[in-house]
């Protein structure tokens, strides 16, 4: 293994497990999300993990969805789940759902019946949390706990039979009532429900519940090396005593510390909510964390897999500046992005010395950070211009070096110009800059000796093309919503989203493709939306040019 790099300790594990000849060597992972919702940057990191170890040790990837509750399940989450990790680069082996296992584990229930582990249960919830004690005081058993074997096999045929309404009963293992872990505290198996699921229809109306299901999955998956956040700690000894007293294949569980980002939440249910209460146009709205709105607003999969293996893998939870994925998005994009010119808020700039029919064409390189330009295209010049209406100043400053009466400035891959006088309308705001220019400055071929300190972007009047440009930013004005005081949705940030309904735009720009970065010079990266059509051109902004949270943090 390469030494310019130290391993992190699931990476020690494995190897370690390799030297031992473990599993003669087989290294098997998976990914199991709950179809209930679309994944979000926190899954991005695991799914980079599971598949990554996989791939790095030559081993394989099963994705397994963990649909064991069909009251909350959708084939549109399926879809989108295989969608998003394709999208990062990742293929799995093979696509398996906890409901494959159905039977099987329903045998396994039955088998722990047999063997007086695992008991039917007739009390409410209520009666069995307040049963099951507290941290510092032992459960007490509920009248159900001391039924006959017999008694508990028939029964447990009877709800899978549909005999009993939902809640009627439950199955329940046998373990410890007194044990510290309030998690092997006789936890539940199995639950009625009587809900239509999305692959198994009606046949079920009984389902396993994740601690029962999760373990013994990978059990018949034979999956190697079981990868959990660490609030599955305290689930482990229940994971291994299920696997030991049913004798089946040894998975064994090992635990990172989830992704937790600042000025966002990660809770499913939490984005649920802004979807449903209609915070967000949905799952995908560009403010959202999730890998779908990550890849609308303008992310490539490169720049999140970069993220992930930044951060690394920890044992211990963290809050991750989200300042750091914006950084590996400018990073990727610097290097990709082609270069186009965009004002968004626009002053007419009028070349009084300019031929005032002529439309001459300059050459723009898409991208100076690629040897060569990464090729270039033609941008459109004529006498009529529109800059933005802060690069102008009536009386500017001492260290003003872009466009004000009497100064000069370079208007990007084109001329020279000197302001010789500008227009205000009936309201006293200015309407027309009228400008010369230098015929000899022309980029690229300059002859003029003349030294300008300020170079502007512009776009030509004549040809331009409009579109609305998406400005998104933080979802939320605090680093951490969820552990604040209030109601997490009254910390969201009202500027989250900004919107110009009509931007000038280079004409290049309206071959724009989907899923491809831009740099709008000196504003931002920008990518085409999918609400775009050829008449209505839309652009969200993935990122600005520079961290100005950091700016605004600093200052206070």
């Amino acid at each position: 293994m390469s030494e310019e790099k130290s391993l992190n300790f699931l990476e020690e594990i494995i190897e370690e497990d390799i030297r031992n000849g473990k599993n003669n060597g087989r290294i098997l992972t998976r990914f199991p999300p709950e179809p209930n919702g679309y994944l979000h940057i926190g899954h991005a990191k695991s799914i980079c993990l599971n598949f990554g170890l996989a791939k790095k040790y030559k081993g394989k990837t099963n994705l397994r969805f963990d649909d064991t509750n069909p009251t909350t399940e959708d084939v549109e989450y399926v879809n989108s789940i295989r969608e998003d990790i394709k999208w990062l680069g990742f293929e799995w082996d093979k696509e398996l759902y906890s409901s494959n296992y159905f039977d099987q584990l329903y045998d396994f229930a039955l088998n722990l019946i047999r063997l007086d582990l695992a008991y039917v249960d007739d009390s409410t919830a209520e009666e069995i949390a307040t049963a099951k004690g507290t941290p510092t005081e032992p459960g007490k058993p509920t009248p159900n706990r001391s039924r006959s074997i017999e008694e508990n096999v028939q029964l447990f045929e009877e709800m899978k039979a549909g005999k009993y309404p939902d809640g009627a009963k439950v199955l329940r293992a046998k373990i410890d009532l007194a044990s510290p872990n309030m998690h092997l505290r006789d936890p539940l198996m199995y639950r009625i429900k009587h809900a239509h699921h999305h692959r198994t229809g009606d046949k079920w109306c009984i389902y396993p519940m994740y601690d029962f299901a999760h373990g013994q999955s990978d059990a018949i998956e034979q999956i190697t090396h079981s990868i959990c956040t660490l609030e599955f700690i305290p689930h482990r000894p229940l994971y291994e005593l299920f696997i030991q007293q049913l004798n089946i294949f040894p998975s064994k569980q090992y635990e990172f510390a989830r992704l937790n980002m600042n000025y966002t939440v990660m809770s499913k249910r939490k984005l649920l909510q802004l979807v449903n209460e209609n915070y967000v146009t949905g799952w995908d709205d560009p403010r959202m964390p999730t890998i779908s709105g990550l890849r609308r607003r303008g992310y490539t999969p490169l720049s999140i897999r970069n993220f992930s293996e930044r951060i690394g893998v920890a044992r211990r939870e963290n809050l991750i500046d989200l300042g750091l994925l914006e950084f590996c998005i400018r990073e990727d994009l610097n290097k990709s992005a082609w270069r186009r010119m965009v004002v968004m808020d626009p002053v007419k700039l009028i070349i009084d010395n300019y031929p005032k029919d002529q439309i001459e064409v300059m050459d723009g390189e898409n991208n100076p950070e690629v040897e060569g330009g990464d090729g270039s295209r033609p941008i459109p010049f004529s006498s009529e211009l529109w800059i933005e209406r802060d690069d102008f100043m009536e009386e500017p400053t001492k260290k003003y070096f872009r466009l004000g009466p009497g100064l000069m400035v370079r208007l990007k891959n084109a001329y020279i110009i000197q302001c010789d006088s500008f227009v205000k309308d009936e309201t006293g705001r200015i309407s027309e800059i009228h400008c010369t220019y230098i015929p000899e400055s022309k980029s690229g071929s300059d002859t003029s000796g003349i030294h300008v300190k300020g170079t502007i972007h512009w776009v030509s009047a004549a040809g331009a093309k409009t579109a609305e440009i998406r400005l998104y930013d933080r979802l939320f004005r605090v680093e951490d919503p969820s552990n604040e005081e209030e109601d997490f949705k009254e910390y969201i940030n009202p500027d989250s989203l900004s919107v110009i309904k009509n931007a000038f735009i280079e004409p290049d720009l309206a071959n724009a493709k989907p899923g491809f970065g831009y740099q709008f010079i000196r504003k931002g990266y920008f990518s085409l939306d999918i609400d775009s059509s050829p008449d209505h051109l839309v652009f969200n902004r993935t990122v600005t040019l520079k961290d100005a949270w950091a700016k605004e943090i600093s200052k206070s």
